[in-house]
């Protein structure tokens, strides 16, 4: 039985990671496909072709995020947002929405931002228990003021799933910095703890001992 359970085990390793990842990008790749409903149907590759192309919507999605890009970077392109915006800006709850999703992404696609840059240790739900959490701010704002302190926006995610969380505001005396990756901390948390980085380890502690010492 254990002969058994060894290889057992030895092939769930090769085909669960494989598996997981082959359907996330195969759930992403049928999502972005979508994007193929906006051209005509007349002209969709199963009417030209006689058959669908797998992933031709990630490629019509790059070149629509790309050549957005081109015209919003110029002059033109910004006049014709700022007309965009003002629109908005004149629809009561759609206003609201919008400002928090452009500032929202401004903080996250910034390569001067700090959201999602930090790993942090911080005492949670209560003190004497430690979870990971996600530094997404240090602004001064409101709660600076009122608090009186110097408080830090972390994201506290939720474990296996961490797009699910909680937003809480911490003193910045309380929060331990970590030096592991953002990725390291997402495999941490979405592993329930079964995948811990090993970090970078003290130099006293990394030699070896001298045995004839």
């Amino acid at each position: 039985m254990k002969f058994i359970r060894r290889y057992l085990v030895a092939g769930l390793l090769v085909w669960v990671p494989l598996g997981i990842t082959l359907l996330v990008v195969r759930l992403l790749v049928h999502w972005l496909d979508g994007t193929l409903l906006l051209i005509p149907e007349a002209y969709r590759p199963e009417h030209l072709l006689g058959f669908s192309i797998p992933g031709l919507g990630v490629v019509v999605s790059v070149l629509i995020v790309f050549v957005t890009g081109v015209l919003a970077a110029n002059l033109f392109g910004r006049s014709l947002v700022s007309v965009w915006e003002r629109q908005l800006a004149r629809i009561p709850l759609v206003r609201s929405i919008y400002s928090g999703a452009k500032q929202l992404a401004e903080t996250l696609f910034s390569e001067a931002g700090q959201s999602f840059r930090k790993v942090l240790l911080i005492e949670f739900p209560r003190r004497g228990l430690w979870t990971l959490a996600f530094q997404t701010g240090i602004d001064l704002g409101e709660a600076q003021r009122k608090t009186g302190r110097d408080v830090i926006n972390v994201y506290v995610p939720t474990t296996p799933n961490p797009t699910g969380g909680y937003f809480v505001m911490v003193p910045r005396e309380d929060v331990v910095e970590l030096e592991m990756s953002v990725d390291d901390g997402l495999k941490m948390l979405m592993s329930m703890g079964a995948v811990v980085p090993l970090g970078r380890i003290p130099a006293p502690l990394a030699e070896p001992l001298d045995s004839g010492a």
